[in-house]
């Protein structure tokens, strides 16, 4: 437990804590970033970049909160804690483990405008981890589980009239590590591949204001074929008579503020009953690809005796994925029928001052910028959900993902077999039924949350075998729910011939390489390299780190790069369709990232974008 040793000391001293309003806390390394967050500069933008209502209809409660830790009935700490940085992290400005014996107790005020009268007023949590309880004035509003979504309530109903501000509470409690909740490589005890836990909230607090009819949701899935987008609508509110009007327009630019672009000329529209699909012909369509990717902003409203009660800004694209055959019939994994090899990182979303939470949304952005710049045309979020912006940012630089669902827990090899050399040689992990329910709600919210990003090309239910359970029913659920991207059953494992998906997903570490093939299903290596460099002044633990092979010089790392990538043309010959490198930066005492942790680049991106673009560009020999 040398990781919390400066942790514990911290509930001793509590009045250092509290003596200041805030400052970072640790000597741990912080990326540049660290240096631009204050209580006034925390996390400003527009949270929703795919829905955005004019900017005087919101406000963001990002900044200091009262908190305290509860034990037993007694308060261990309190003070001021900077939202939204998890409470284990240097940039909450308290820094302290959190146990499944604790509770994690927010109060802060929020004012309510005079101008929004007659409005509901929505309160939303891009993410808390794990179990939420609101109150608001007093008053118990409702509980929410899970840690990856976001989750909103109507508080009207619950605000004092009269009063110049609005009192909230927020209880937490996580169990991090205890088998029945989704966490992905959180873990109270770090150490090689399992990181520091992230309690509490976690991504932007903000309050919005809303006619009692109101977009809700909306989801976009194109038809490439006829140059169309198939568009649902959902709202709350409504009476029958009320329409809904999407118009749709060329070029998409998210500004956190839904007036509209007059210069944007309107390529489509459409308008009917809520609830209607309704189809937006484009005459002329622009499809989206990594290399160009086009987006299309859309003006959806709802009208009643043509007044509009209700306007959003949003976006899509055109773009389908599938599959296809090569020249001798193997499957290959298709973008807008084209035949495309998926070539991108591991990227597992950690910082060392935010830990969950990026520092900056300019941070956030880096990174993937950087990806663009190694040449890669993809990345796999490993079992952690990012805030909307990061989709947004995949969706307009051009990033397919492919979306893991984090896992509950992992004990494979203990409490579960770990196969991966063949079907159906593992077993299940022995999931109560409390815990699957868990996991399919879970499941199902992220779904639904991140489908209307283009971006995402690829949902991955499991990951070697880490909590793994009836396999043919979670392809079954995911399909169900978007039947319009592939389903990467197992990545890593714990294959089944008959589960329905549509993906054999090795991992091969150091060097890219196939147990077996199947070529019923797409064939890909979803975890190679991880080739180690540690840099001095940049490690999180200096006294120890590792990676699957180390090197003491950069020129080594771009050399076995290279030859990885070579070793990859030659699978991509034999049947291969993508391939994931582990992976964008290091992790905590994992030193096997292109960058380290606090973001500096280890290689030279040229000879790094020169190997993925002749990957990417190989598979063309195959057809």
């Amino acid at each position: 437990m040398k990781h919390f040793i400066a942790i514990a000391l911290a509930f001793v001293t509590v009045t250092s804590v509290s003596a200041q309003e805030w400052a970072p806390v640790g000597t741990r390394i912080k990326t540049s970033w660290a240096s631009e967050v204050s209580p006034a500069n925390v996390h400003k933008e527009y949270p929703r970049p795919q829905m955005i209502r004019s900017s005087d209809s919101w406000q963001n409660l990002n900044g200091l909160w009262n908190y305290k830790v509860v034990r037993n009935g007694e308060t261990r700490l309190d003070g001021k804690i900077l939202v939204p940085f998890g409470i284990e992290s240097s940039l909450s400005g308290v820094g302290v483990q959190f146990t499944p014996e604790d509770e994690l107790v927010y109060n802060t005020t929020f004012k309510i405008q005079p101008k929004w009268s007659g409005k509901r007023v929505i309160l939303h949590f891009e993410a808390v981890d794990w179990q939420a309880s609101l109150s608001v004035n007093g008053n118990q509003v409702g509980t929410h589980k899970g840690g990856y979504t976001a989750f909103e309530y109507d508080v009207t109903p619950y605000l004092k009239k009269g009063r110049a501000s609005q009192s909230l509470e927020l209880r937490v409690k996580d169990g991090t590590d205890n088998g029945e909740q989704p966490r992905g490589k959180q873990v109270l005890d770090p150490h090689g591949i399992w990181y520091t836990p992230t309690s509490g909230i976690w991504q932007t607090v903000w309050l919005e204001v809303v006619d009692p009819a109101h977009v809700t949701d909306y989801y976009a899935v194109s038809d490439i074929k006829n140059g169309s987008i198939d568009l649902l609508v959902s709202a709350e509110g409504t009476q029958p008579g009320d329409v809904v009007k999407v118009s749709m327009h060329d070029g998409a630019v998210v500004s956190g503020d839904a007036t509209p672009d007059k210069s944007r000329a309107v390529v489509a529209s459409a308008e009917g009953k809520v609830g209607e699909h309704l189809t937006l012909k484009v005459a002329d369509p622009k499809l989206w690809t990594p290399d160009t990717p086009y987006l299309y902003a859309m003006e959806i409203s709802i009208e009643r005796d043509g007044k509009t009660l209700d306007k959003v800004e949003a976006y899509t694209s055109l773009r389908e994925i599938s599959t296809v055959l090569d020249k001798i019939g193997r499957k290959r994994i298709a973008l807008n029928g084209k035949p495309i090899f998926m070539m991108g990182p591991l990227d597992q979303g950690f910082w060392p001052d935010g830990i969950y939470t990026p520092p900056t949304d300019e941070a956030m952005k880096f990174d993937l910028i950087k990806l663009k710049e190694l040449g890669f045309n993809m990345l796999r979020k490993h079992i952690k959900v990012e805030p909307s912006r990061y989709y947004y940012y995949c969706d307009q630089l051009g990033l397919l993902v492919w979306q893991d669902m984090p896992s509950m827990a992992y004990g494979n090899g203990t409490v579960n077999k770990w196969g991966r050399k063949g079907y159906e040689d593992g077993t299940d992990y022995p999931a109560t039924a409390t815990a699957k329910a868990e996991y399919y709600k879970e499941w199902g919210e992220i779904m639904n949350q991140l489908k209307k990003f283009q971006c995402i090309a690829v949902w991955v239910p499991f990951n070697e075998a880490w909590a793994q359970f009836d396999t043919p029913d979670a392809v079954k659920f995911t399909r169900e729910l978007d039947p319009t991207r592939l389903v990467n059953a197992s990545s890593g494992g714990n294959y089944s011939k008959k589960d329905g998906s549509d993906i054999i997903d090795i991992h091969y570490y150091p060097e890219p390489n196939a147990y077996f093939w199947d070529f019923d299903k797409i064939n890909v290596i979803g975890e190679y390299g991880g080739i180690g460099l540690p840099v001095q002044g940049h490690l999180w633990q200096p006294d120890h780190n590792w990676g699957y092979i180390q090197y003491k010089d950069g020129h080594d790392v771009e050399k076995a790069y290279t030859e990885y990538s070579d070793k990859l043309c030659h699978l991509i010959d034999l049947g291969q369709s993508a391939g994931v490198y582990t992976q964008t930066t290091d992790c905590e005492i994992e030193v096997n990232g292109l960058m380290t942790y606090d973001r500096v680049l280890k290689v030279d991106p040229g000879v790094i974008r020169a190997a993925n673009k002749k990957v990417i560009g190989r598979l063309s020999q195959s057809f």
